[in-house]
This record gives C-alpha cells, structure tokens and sequence, in this order.
C-alpha cells in the first residue's frame, strides 16, 4: 500500500468522522512531504514546519525525561494545528478550523489513524525518502585513530606547499 492509498482511505476516513478537520499532510521527519489534501505551497511547508516542531518536541520530551513524544499542539485564534508521529520516520499533521472542539476526542481517533499510516509506511521501508529519529544521547562525531586511516589520506612529513618568498 502506498503513501496516497494510506491518504485515500485512513485519512478521508478521519476527516469524514471529524469535520472539524480542514486538511491533512503526511511527511517525512525530515520535512519532505508525503502527501496531502492541502494546496501544494501550504502543503510543503506545513510538512517542513511539523519536522522541526516534531523534533523540538522530541528533543524537550527527551530533555525533561517525562516519556515518548506524542504531539505538538499549536492553538490559533481560529483552530489548531496537531502533529502526531507516524511510525519511524512519518509524521501526521492535521489542521482544524475550531480551536473549542474537544481535543482530547481527537488524539484519540488521529493517534490510531497515525499508528496504522506508520505501521504501513514503516513495512514499505525507506521508499517515502524520510530518515529515523536518531538517538538524542548518541555520540555526534566518532574519533578515527590516524593509523586506521589509509595511508593516502594521512599527513606526509613534509609539507606540500612552500611559504612564498618575500
């Protein structure tokens, strides 16, 4: 099942039951649209948006130590904008016209919708062109000992350029 199958039926599907729901993108964690039933323009950049919001999320649930990330919830004058994590690599986005609706009703229903989109995306494997979420405490460079460097990219003893005289 592809990205617009997963589109075509578990999203038209939420938005049916919920019509408080305006529009939907499915993207990457890396900010690459999915896809969407927004207009293109809004679409790539709510998809880019919800990346750094997901991993902003991420990197405070992970910094206050208080569980997994679940969503980010962005409250406007006239609605909200949810973003829910899809899988390993997928994140669900959802855009609503009342911000009085019952949210909680709401997790609920986009919670399970992103749960079987991810599980469908994460079986195709890494065909959407998203990456994984790395491990915050993960080490963000590794030494090489210069000895294990093949012998081409090591220093040689003299130098290969001269100081131009004066």
């Amino acid at each position: 099942m592809d990205a617009d199958t997963v589109m075509g039926t578990e999203l038209r599907g939420l938005r049916q039951r919920r019509p408080d729901i305006a529009g939907t993108v499915l993207a990457g964690t890396d900010g690459l649209l999915i896809s969407s039933d927004l207009p293109n323009t809004d679409a790539t950049h709510l998809a880019a948006l919800a990346a750094a919001s997901f991993g902003l999320g991420h990197r405070v649930a992970d910094t206050v130590r208080q569980g997994e990330f679940r969503e980010s919830v962005v409250c406007t004058t006239a609605g909200c904008v949810v973003t829910y994590p899809a899988g390993r690599s997928a994140l669900l986005t959802l855009v609503t016209v009342s911000a009085a609706g019952d949210l909680e009703a709401l997790h609920e229903e986009a919670r399970a919708v992103a749960r079987r989109a991810g599980s469908l995306l994460d079986v195709r494997g890494g065909g959407i062109g998203a990456t994984a979420v790395p491990d915050a405490h993960a080490p963000l460079a590794t030494r090489t000992p210069m000895a294990t460097l093949p012998a081409q990219l090591r220093r040689s003893s003299r130098p290969t350029w001269r100081r131009p005289p004066i």
